[in-house]
């Protein structure tokens, strides 16, 4: 039976990867040739749910109405390569993510990002990672919403690490709401271990925004803390920095 349930889990893995791809070719065609961006954004983000709803995965969204009307800046946990995709495909149009400057070196991928209305940022070169993040909270201060994965990276095992700085910089900077959400699942549905994803369950918990009349946000490390925090609450996992001590 054991045999059998990884044989079929395998062959979902293959299906999903394969609505996966159609999804990414549609947003390629369509980011190529249509002009407007808030079009372009709209689809893209279309896309993004069909591949989770068309590979019959269950995404159930918690707390939509602690998202601001205007704009915010979100915080998410990263735990797997699902996260992105299921954020983008969950959250609003007008949220563009911020992403891993590495992708730049991939020449579609850059292109079908950049084409939707993404952001990048550098995480190792000096020179590119305070450029890009200079012009990230030039968007903050012009009301563009953000996500970000503030971790930066995300690992094997459970657990909430150190949260990088640029996302609450942006906030407090932009005057923005900050909202931190939970993301449930993607590490077991496709561990960094594994190739082909598995059939589970998945759950965005929208978390109460952090407001800027907040007094974390006279600092953007404890305002960090703060939405890493509440994160760890949510989640139920370990605090990897007390792990460390």
């Amino acid at each position: 039976m054991k045999y059998v349930t990884r044989l079929l889990e395998g062959l979902w893995g293959a299906f999903a990867w394969l609505v996966f791809g159609v999804c990414c070719l549609l947003s390629l065609i369509v980011v190529t040739f249509v002009p407007g961006l808030p079009a372009r954004r709209w689809f893209v983000t279309a896309a993004a749910k069909a591949a989770f709803v068309c590979s019959g995965v269950r995404v159930k969204v918690t707390g939509l109405e602690n998202l601001p009307p205007g704009h915010s800046v979100v915080v998410a946990n990263h735990a797997s390569y699902v996260d992105g995709p299921l954020l983008k495909g969950f959250l609003p149009a007008r949220f563009s993510m911020v992403i891993k400057g590495e992708l730049r070196n991939v020449a579609i991928a850059h292109f079908l990002l950049r084409r939707a209305g993404q952001r990048f940022v550098e995480r190792n070169a000096q020179v590119e990672s305070t450029r890009d993040a200079r012009e990230i909270v030039r968007a903050a201060k012009e009301g563009l919403s953000l996500g970000f994965f503030p971790e930066g990276t995300f690992r094997e095992g459970p657990g909430v690490g150190r949260f990088r700085p640029g996302a609450f910089v942006a906030a407090a900077r932009g005057g923005m709401p900050l909202v931190p959400v939970a993301i449930h699942g993607t590490r077991d549905m496709l561990p960094m271990s594994h190739i082909l994803p598995r059939p589970r369950r998945l759950h965005i918990e929208i978390l109460e925004p952090i407001g800027p009349d907040d007094p974390a946000f006279s600092n953007a490390r404890a305002l960090a803390e703060v939405a890493r925090q509440r994160i760890l609450a949510a989640l139920g996992e370990p605090d990897l920095l007390e792990s460390r001590d």
